[in-house]
């Protein structure tokens, strides 16, 4: 699909490492000295939780800019039922375009194709102030919990967004990150050692 200037499609095998690399240039030393998200996307598109169908690049002059992708998951809601449920990410826009408008397209189109395939909602730790624009709220406005966080601790960085208007009507309980998501910082080093050294920097705003 053409949006303006640039292209949005499926991620190919031969855009893997422009992939892995975005990724690390997008992320390094903003949430941790270095990052991992690059290791996370490497290991995700092989889980079985992985939807191929919503692994998504953004392309413009012939570079890919922006990626964007899902897992499937589960809330585990009080009355003993799972009910199936999206997460995205890592999902990024190349440093020097960001706050021009592409992470919004990209994930708006992103979220469009996951409605056609029916999923009903997507849940996911971001800014409230940039994914509110798309329709994400609170996840605690829909009655649902981050796993393993204390009742009285801050969850506004956990949102949602309905696919299917009332998808979520009576549901409350517990959302769980798919286990892929978690992984070693000794693998992260490992990996790491095949892209260009970058330094590590303790940054004001890291959470890690």
């Amino acid at each position: 699909m053409k949006i303006n200037d640039c292209v949005i499609r499926r991620e190919k095998k031969e855009d893997y490492a422009a992939v892995e690399n975005l990724v690390r240039e997008s992320f390094w030393n903003v949430y941790r000295p270095g990052c991992s998200e690059h290791y996370v996307i490497h290991v995700l598109r092989d889980d079985p939780a992985f939807v191929k169908e919503l692994d998504f690049v953004m392309k413009k002059d012939g570079s890919i800019i922006g990626q964007n992708m899902f897992m499937k998951t589960v809330i585990n809601s009080d009355d003993g039922a799972d009910i199936p449920v999206l997460t995205m990410g890592p999902i990024c826009i190349t440093p020097g375009l960001k706050r021009k408008g592409y992470g919004k397209k990209l994930l708006d189109y992103s979220l469009d194709e996951a409605q056609k395939l029916g999923f009903g909602a997507v849940l996911f730790e971001g800014n409230i102030a940039f994914y509110g624009k798309s329709g994400f709220d609170y996840a605690s406005k829909f009655g649902i919990r981050y796993h393993d966080l204390p009742e009285d601790a801050d969850s506004s960085f956990f949102l949602c967004k309905e696919l299917i208007p009332g998808y979520l009507d009576g549901v409350t309980g517990v959302y769980q990150t798919p286990q892929g998501y978690y992984v070693s910082d000794s693998d992260v080093d490992e990996f790491d050692k095949a892209f260009e050294p970058k330094e590590k920097l303790r940054l004001p705003g890291q959470i890690f």
